[in-house]
């Protein structure tokens, strides 16, 4: 494998930045004769570098799967691997615009929804979650992965 970049030096931004720093303007989930998103903006705003996060999924550090046959384990694994891309860029979760969704069974739709609020909800806090496609697939590349989550992420400064 290749060499990964190294986390904790990457520089963080705080949340109370939001709006300084951060090139995301703003987040539209209530838009006028469009039915509300249920939990996510139908667009953002943002404007400056963007960076393209690769699908993630539930493997560790060594490639390892994380959960095996566990959506939820899966789900949090994927996002913890994204919250370190993120760091390695220099963003958080904040400064995510959109992400994008892959997943073998809709069916425990809300254990997707409530892990990924465990880690955007401190960031975002009342804010809409970014604009978001989440899409049912009958395979993913491998038969044992159960979701992959990508993002498009407006970059600080």
């Amino acid at each position: 494998m290749g060499e990964w970049p190294e986390i904790s030096s990457a520089p963080s931004v705080s949340p109370n930045l939001i709006g300084v720093l951060v090139p995301v303007h703003d987040r539209l989930a209530g838009i006028p004769g469009v039915a509300p998103g249920l939990g996510y903006s139908h667009a953002v705003i943002s404007s400056g570098r963007l960076a393209f996060i690769a699908g993630q999924i539930g493997v560790d550090a060594d490639g390892q799967l994380v959960g095996p046959g566990d959506l939820a384990a899966q789900t949090r694994q994927a996002l913890q691997n994204m919250q370190n891309i993120l760091r390695a860029l220099g963003a958080g979760w904040s400064d995510v615009v959109r992400l994008g969704w892959f997943v073998t069974d809709i069916a425990n739709l809300q254990a997707i929804r409530d892990i990924r609020d465990e880690f955007l909800r401190p960031a975002l806090g009342d804010q809409p979650n970014p604009a978001s496609t989440l899409v049912q697939v009958a395979s993913l590349f491998r038969p044992e992965f159960l979701v992959e989550v990508e993002a498009v992420v407006a970059l600080p400064g």
